[in-house]
This record gives C-alpha cells, structure tokens and sequence, in this order.
C-alpha cells in the first residue's frame, strides 16, 4: 500500500493532469447545469378531472365522483384522496405514499385503468377524465401573461390560441393554462313559443341538425376507367347552410332559419379577466422538468417583444404579470454570495493559522473537490438549485479539514528534519484513519437524511447528496492531490518573516494557554462536568420554557399575492368580476409608484396553495411585485383595511405565498362526516373556536352554498298518457335549458361545437318554463308543468371529500411572533375535546402543516438514532472498542445545547431546517474527538503514561482543531449572518451548524479528554502495561 501511494503521489504529470482534467469538467458541468429556485420533486400527486355541463354538484358527485372514489380504493400505495364536486364539474385529487419512480408509474397504470373502467358509469354528456401528474415544475407558473384586447371578441380568443400553441412547441414549456378562454360554438338558438305554434319541440330542431349536419365518405366511383371519391358533405360553420336545412316532422315548409337564429360567438364563460379594465386572458406558463428557468422566462420575454411589435395588426399586446426569474435568481445569488465570501473567510483563516503557502495548497483543493461534484451532479440529472447551493455552502468549511490536518502533519514532520517523499508518506500514516473517520461519520449523519420522507424530505434529499460527494472528493484530494502538489513546491516552509513569527507566537500561545486551562480542567472534574451539564440543561430549560420560538416551515416569501373575493353563491359572474375590479383598484392605491410588476383581476377562479376553487361567485386578483421594496407582509398588513372596507362581497381573505417545500396552511382542519347539516355547525365551532384564539387570521372554510335549483320530476301517469317517451321530455328539458351539443365541426383548426339552445330572455322564472308547450303523440300540445313535480330550494354549490367522506376543510394562517402551528392546532385539540359530544358522528383531520410537521419530526428523530448508530459503528470499528465511541458521541449533545444558544441570541425560529441542521452537524461535531482521542492512543501506546498521553494528544491537535473548526464556521457564517443575503430557511441551518459547532467545539477541548482521562485507566493498562 506504501509502494503505491509513493508511486501515485510521485507522479506528478498523472496528479497534474487528473486535476485540471476534473476541474474542466467541472466548470462546464457548472454552466451547463439547468437553473431554478427548486429541485424538481415529484410529490405523487394524480389530479382527475371530468366536466359534465349544466349538472349539480349533488349530481355529479352520485354519478361521477362516488364511482371514481369507488375505483381508486382498489388501488394500492394510497396516501390520501381528495375530490369535489361542484357544478359541472368533479375533481379529485390523488397522493400516493412515499413509493419509489417505477412503483409510482405501476400504480397511475393502475389509477387510469380502474377510473377508465368506472367511466363506464358516467353519464353520456360527461367528458372523458383527465389525468394530470403534479411536480414542482409545474404546480406554480413559471411565468403569467396576460394579453390585453381592446374588446372581449373573437379576435382576443384566436391570438390567445395562437399564443397557446406557439408557446407550447418549446421545449423548455409543459402546458400552458388559460384562463377567460372560452371555446367557439356555433348557436342555434330558436324560439320556443314559435316552435310550439308550430306543434314543434325543441329536439325536432336537435334531431334535425345531427340528422343534416354529417360528412360521409360513400366509397369509389369508376367512371370511365377513372376512380373518383364519393363524399357526402353535410358539415358547414356557414350560418346560410344551416338556416336551410328543414326541420324533420313537417313537410319541408318550416326550415331552421323560419324559428331559429344561427350565430357563431363563444361559449358560456366561467372565468372572466381584466388587465387595466380591458378584456384580457391569462397565460400560466408551466415549466418543463428541467427546464432552466432563468432561461425559459428569458424566451418568454423575447416572445412578448416579438409579438408586441405586431400590436398595431394583431389589436392585442402582451404584458408579463409575474415570472420566477426573481425569486430564482434572488435565491441562488444569495447562495453563491455567501459561497464566495464563505470561501474568501475559508482561506482568510487558514492563512492566519497556516501561512500563505499552506493556506494556498489548501486552497486549491476547493475547486477541484467542487469541480468534480459538479460532474457527479450533471451524471445524475440534477439542476442547479438553492438546495444543491447550501449543500454545498455546508460542505464548503470542511472540505480544508482533512487536508489541513494532512498538510499541517507534513510540515510538522518537515520542522523536525523529515523531508521529501518521507514527510508525506510519515504524515499520511498517521492522519489516514483518523481523517477517514472523521469524513465517514460526518457522511454517515448525512446519508441517512436522504431517507426522510414526505416532501421536506424529497426538497432536502439532494444536500446530503452533494455534502457527501463532496467530502468523499476531498479525501481523494487529502492524500493524492494535496501530497504531490506539497512535494512539486520544494517542501520549503513559509518565509521566517513578521507574519509568520507572529503565527508561530500565535499557534505556540493557543498550545500554551490551551494546555494550562485543560490542566485546571483535569484537576477539577466534577466543576468541568458539572459547567458542561448546566449548559445542556439551561438549553432544554430555554425549550421547555418557550424562550425559543417555532416557526416549523419559515419560509421566505415570494414577490406575489392574492386577494381573494367571494361574492353570494349564485351571483353572476359579471358581477363579480365588477367587484373584484373595484377591489383590484383599491389595491392599486396602496402601493406606492411603481411597486407593482402587474395587477390582472379575474372571477370564475381562485388559485390557492393545493389545487384551484371554481365558481362564478369567486374572484381574486393577483398582484405581482417589483424585485425590491416592502416587505409582502408589511404590503399586505398596510392595505388590508381599506380592502376590507369594500362594500359587496360576503368574504375577502389574502394569500401570500412562500419559497421552500410546498405545505398547506398551518391550520388546515377537515371536518369529515355524512350529513351536510351537522358538518356546516361543526365547521361553524371550528370557526368560532379559531376566532377566540389569539395569533390566528385569515380564517376561511371550502364549504360553499349552491345557487336556488329546480328539481324536476318527471309524473308517471301525466307522462304515459301524453304517449311521450320520458327520455325525449329530459332531452326536451336540457336543450331549453343549457342546450345540447349535437355535432362539431374542425374549423381552422379548432373544434366548433354546434349547440342547439333557447333563446336568452325568453324564461325569466321557473314559471315561463314550465310553461313550455311540447306536442303529445298524438299532435296535442302539453306543458311541461303538467309532466313533472317541480320543486324549488337551495343546492349545494361544492361537496367536497377527504379519504371518502363528505368534508369542509377549515383553514386558516397564524402570526409566526405570536403562535406556532403545533400550538394553534392543540389549542383547538382542547377546545373542542368539550364539543364532540354534540357531534358525534363528525370527526377531525388535523393535516396541513401539522401533518407534515408530525411526519418529518417521527422520521428526523429516527435518522438521529441511525445515524449516531451508523457514527458508532465507524468508530467502533477504528478504534476496536466499545466505549471509545461513546466518549466521541459526547459532543452531540454539546452541539445541541449551543445551536439552542445560537437560536436564543439570533432569535431564530426553531423551525424543521434548524432540526435539520441538528442532524448534520452531529457528524461535523464529533470531528475534533476522533482526532483527539485518536492521538492519546497513539501516546498510549508509545509508552507514555495516561495523564501525559491525554495532554499531550491536546496540546498536539488543539491548533489543528482550532483550525478546522474556524474554517467550518468561517464558511457558514456568511449565510447565517446573512452577509451575502438573508434567507429564513436556509440562514437558521447555518446558524445551528455554526453555533453549535462553535460552542461544542469549546466543551470538547476539554470534557473529551477529561473523561478520557477518567475512564481511561484499564485501557492504559492494556495498552501499555509497563506504566
């Protein structure tokens, strides 16, 4: 082993070559990698969507949702499932347990295959499903549009067509999202009473259209040797061909034209937009798995120059109303900010310890181990993203410790006379296990975080990754790279000038000071131990005491809010858009000039964190934010009094959003049960309950009141005598009503629907239609009063369900500074413990952010104990004893007790990223031990006694200890002091690791070797039995 190592170090021309092959690959893997905010996470999530027009929600949930929910419960790996159905239209939500890629495609196989086979029992008119896979690239636009038109016409609609499909070909784009797009259609729309004074009913004209309105290929023609195609061409969007066809049951003498006006308009809208107060349609454009995002909204913005410059013939502009370039480049400039000052703090310190030449060997190592991560990285599909960044900002202290304990070993040898291939090879024996140790446990803190489940744990996996490659590299660079450059300088120590006789003064007076206090120390056991104790005790005093705050999911906010507007169900939606209008004005006059990227206000619609609310009686406006400015917080807390004044709408609530992991709200209550009524009064306690609890607002619920309903049924014996059949009276019904697609027809290459419906205007009341005349068998015209029961009250607009029972979600959001989510949640535990016996057949689901919370705190305490098992196992294994390693672990909870130090000082939340970084630096902790510990068995076993063996091993390594920890610290302190920038996820795992490192470290240097000294006497014995 000794022969290659001389070798491969001796080679100078492979070590020069390896390292500037590896650190080109880097760079151009660095540059290469794709750019976003996020890495991409695939959260298992499966939304389902089937339209079904003109239905109620309590149909379509029977018809459609109960047979869906029904297939899905057949289907494994289930985590929960989430449905509603609203008028017109079902939605269900599907999230799979944690399951591996190739599980996850063998269950939505299975998924599609059990909801196809139950579309069997939908009804005729419904769509077919729609399956749409949610990932982190596409739950959030990477960037919204609106295109302006001067009116809300035809022109608008096809420029925004042309936009969808232009954008869609790009590589970089998934799918766009419209909103206030409506469909074209071709209308039929006739008069009913004409057609009743004719002895005509409304599905004469619908059989009649299907009957005219077909292609038909007929076959070939031999004409005179000739071939020719037949076609029958009854298909046309000319109104003039539609008004001739004659209505089947007459003569020929009625035509459509003689009771009927044929025009080609859009259909029925359900979203309406407005930019500015002009007609407008939004444009979300969603990400492409790995896509670079920087890269995609700067196409996009290229797009929208190009298509403006044709404003003057296309009457539309387009205006970007918010993209992820900020956030994006805002996160990763705050990360690669504090890289380089953390770097610059890296090799600051090592030169004031080391000396410029030390300092630079060491130096150089840092590109090369980053370069050749970089590469691992690209091998491995990754992108370049804010989580890869701080792995990389932790990795980046302790990538120098092992070469500095290498190099600081090599020139130690060299003061004492060794030189040459001799002083690298003497170095290497005796830092080799020590150094790998340290590397392996510090992975094995890390590795075992790649485990944690939920989607905390697919955001943070890739740090442990990056953490860990990079540390392996940097044993690559510790003994091969690091030795032979030392060897390529001539081995010759820094220059004796000024500064390195004060940096021999300094290493001499730390070793000196050091030594005396460590005497002290050993003399006085029980006062070391007992100061080591009170500490730890203080910090779980501070947590117990709620001297720490929580905040589990801080987060940093993003440049982007919405004021959500609910009107009375039922209200058109033109009048809501009118309110949300006036609102999106009184938005505007409380920002300041300027502040604002783009305002666009919409109804039919509101985005919310998991999955969008629908209907005519909800509307929101989005207000995208300029880069630099207030705080969204304070933006929000300064206009929502004036919004709130706003007279019309029965509810107003704003929705701030934030970077990290995708959660739900803090409070997210779901109150499951069967019947409607007692659901709405246990939702109304849960409101109550949250309105009486301090730090709580923005309380809102899901359940939503339908508009008044018609409920028509059909009277058997008024029905038989008629001679009618029932199924012709229910089509009957729905022409008049919502009308009936009957046939489409391709148009310039879109669908157009032709819809034969009445008249607008001609039933003002549920009276005038039923008063509708059809004609009988026999010629006779009847009312439609007469062949139904009609019965008139209030539907329920949405019904939602969680995991298979009805549902309203209550929801609400909390002020960080006065209540944390894991004690608003118990709060309303508690309050309603005293009300569940008035319901007894509702219960709670309490999930949101406790949910989550719950989970990640189950699985990061588990991994602790793996990983400190792991840990335990390494060391065990290196120094072949049982209590060895225990002595190594003792800085564990040292370092605990300085990150609740460093929380209490910054006033940092307690949040899952500070637990996060607890686990990780429980193997940067245990470094300085091994290293400690290491050397005492080395004077142990040289013959020197136990006492001297334990001050010297200190008095050996302190320097080396002093030095590799300042270097840790030196790389986080940028971030967790926030100098390159702040970030309220990522600052406090800095300041964990910094903290508790710094303050561990301390205790360490002195509660290690006392109870080495104390526990030490049989292994003195042992290993030198002549003392």
């Amino acid at each position: 082993m000794i022969g290659f190592a001389r070798l491969l170090i001796g080679n100078k021309v492979l070590t020069n070559l390896t390292f500037i092959l590896v650190l080109a690959m880097g760079v151009l893997a660095y540059w290469s990698l794709p750019r976003q905010q996020d890495p991409t996470i695939n959260f298992n999530w499966i939304v389902i969507t089937v339209a079904w027009p003109g239905s109620s929600a309590l149909d379509v949930e029977s018809r459609i949702t109960d047979p869906i929910e029904e297939a899905i419960q057949r289907v494994d790996d289930l985590d929960f499932v989430s449905s509603y159905s609203r008028e017109g239209l079902a939605s269900v939500l599907v999230r799979f347990e944690d399951i591996s890629t190739q599980v996850f495609e063998r269950r939505l196989g299975d998924l599609r295959r059990e909801v196809n086979t139950a579309e069997s029992e939908f009804p005729d008119e419904a769509t077919d499903p729609v399956f749409i896979e949610i990932t982190s690239s596409n739950a959030f636009p990477a960037a919204t549009l609106a295109l302006v038109g001067s009116g809300d016409d035809d022109s608008l609609r096809e420029q925004a067509v042309l936009i969808e499909k232009e954008l869609e070909r790009r590589e970089r784009i998934d799918r766009i999202d419209t909103q206030g797009m409506a469909d074209p259609e071709i209308r039929i729309e006739f008069d009913a009473t004409r057609l009743a004074a004719l002895g005509l009913s409304p599905s004469d004209v619908a059989t009649t259209v299907q009957t005219y309105f077909q292609d038909l290929a007929a076959g070939e023609l031999d004409v005179a040797g000739s071939s020719w195609l037949v076609r029958l061409k009854g298909k046309s969007t000319d109104a003039f061909d539609l008004n001739r066809f004659p209505i089947l049951g007459r003569d020929g003498s009625v035509r459509i034209g003689d009771v009927a006006r044929v025009t080609r308009t859009q259909a029925e809208r359900s979203e309406l937009v407005r930019y500015e107060g002009k007609p407008s349609v939004l444009l979300a454009v969603m990400k492409a798995e790995g896509a670079n995002t920087l890269e995609l909204v700067d196409e996009v913005k290229d797009y929208i120059e190009s298509r403006n410059a044709l404003e003057a013939v296309t009457g539309t502009r387009l205006v970007l109303i918010d993209d992820q370039t900020i956030p994006t480049r805002k996160a990763l400039n705050i990360m690669q900010n504090n890289a380089l000052i953390g770097l610059m703090l890296v090799l600051v310190v090592a030169w004031i310890f080391l000396g410029f030449k030390i300092a630079a060997l060491t130096a150089i190592g840092i590109p090369f181990i980053l370069a050749g991560t970089f590469w691992i990285l690209q091998g491995m599909d990754q992108t370049l993203n804010v989580t890869v960044l701080l792995g990389v900002v932790i990795a980046l202290g302790m990538l120098v410790d092992d070469a500095v304990v290498v190099v600081e070993a090599i020139y130690y040898r060299i003061e004492r006379g060794l030189s040459g291939i001799e002083a690298v090879l003497d170095a290497l024996t005796e830092t080799a296990a020590p150094v790998t140790a340290a590397v392996f446990t510090t992975v094995a803190a890390f590795m075992p975080l790649m485990l944690l489940p939920g989607i905390l744990g697919k955001f943070m996996m890739v740090i442990p990754l990056v953490v860990s490659v990079a540390l392996l590299i940097s044993l690559v660079e510790a003994f091969w790279m690091l030795p032979s450059h030392v060897l390529g300088t001539g081995m010759k120590l820094n220059h004796d000038g000024r500064m390195q006789q004060f940096r021999t003064r300094l290493n001499r007076g730390i070793r000196h000071v050091y030594t005396r206090l460590l005497i002290r120390a050993l003399r006085r056991p029980i006062t070391t131990l007992a100061i080591s104790m009170f500490a730890l005790i203080g910090a779980l005093g501070l947590l117990a005491s709620g001297q720490i705050r929580a905040d589990f999911f801080a987060s940093d906010p993003i440049r982007v809010f919405y004021v959500n507007v609910e009107t009375e169900p039922g209200t058109r939606l033109e009048q809501t858009l009118n309110l949300t209008v006036e609102i999106e004005q009184v938005v505007r006059a409380s920002l300041g000039e300027n502040e604002a990227r783009g305002i666009v206000a919409y109804a039919g619609q509101q985005f919310t964190e998991t999955e969008p609310l629908r209907g005519s009686h909800r509307g929101q406006v989005l207000v995208g934010l300029q880069p630099d400015g207030r705080e969204v917080s304070d933006i929000v807390d300064g206009m929502r009094e004036a919004v709130l004044a706003v007279p019309g709408p029965s509810r107003v609530t704003f929705l701030e959003l934030a970077g990290g992991p995708p959660a739900a709200k803090p409070i997210s209550i779901k109150v499951r049960g069967s019947e409607f009524g007692e659901l709405r009064a246990a939702a109304d306690e849960i409101r109550g309950i949250l309105q009486n609890t301090p730090g709580i607002k923005d309380i809102t619920d899901d359940a939503q009141d339908g508009r008044f309903a018609l409920q028509l049924t059909l009277n058997p014996d008024q029905v038989a005598r008629s001679g009618l059949i029932p199924a012709d009276i229910a089509r009957n019904i729905r022409i008049l009503v919502d009308g009936e697609i009957v046939e489409s027809v391709q148009d310039q290459g879109e669908t157009v629907d032709i819809r034969v419906v009445a008249a607008d205007g001609q039933f003002s009341s549920p009276t005038e239609l039923l008063g509708t005349q059809l004609p009988t068998a026999t010629g006779d015209m009847i009312s439609l009063s007469e062949l139904v029961d009609a019965d008139r009250s209030p539907a329920l607009g949405t019904i939602r369900h969680y995991n298979f029972r009805r549902t309203i979600t209550v929801e609400a959001d909390i002020d960080s500074e006065m209540t944390d989510t894991v004690t608003a949640n118990q709060a309303v535990m508690d309050a309603w413990s005293q009300l569940q016996a008035s319901y007894p057949n509702v219960n709670l689901d309490f999930s949101g952010e406790l949910d989550d919370i719950q989970e990640s705190l189950d699985s990061i305490g588990i991994l602790f104990l793996f990983g400190l098992g792991v840990m335990y196992l390494i060391l065990g294994t290196q120094f072949k004893s049982y209590g060895q390693p225990l002595l190594i672990l003792v800085t564990v909870p040292l370092a605990f007790t300085g990150v609740v130090l460093g929380l209490f000082v910054t006033g940092n939340p307690l949040s899952l990223y500070t637990l996060y970084g607890v686990v990780a630096l429980s193997g940067i902790a245990v470094n300085s031990a091994i290293v400690l510990i290491s050397a005492a068995n080395d004077r142990l076993m040289a013959g020197m006694s136990l006492k001297h063996a334990t001050l010297y091993a200190g008095r050996r390594r302190v320097v080396p200890i002093v030095i590799t920890v300042m270097t840790t610290i030196a790389g986080l302190f940028s971030l967790a002091a926030g100098l390159g920038g702040s970030s309220l996820i990522w600052g406090p795992v800095a300041t964990a690791i910094v903290w508790g490192l710094g303050f561990s470290s301390v205790l360490t240097l002195f509660v290690v070797p006392l109870l080495y000294f104390l526990t030490g006497k049989k292994r003195e014995i042992r290993l030198n039995p002549s003392t």
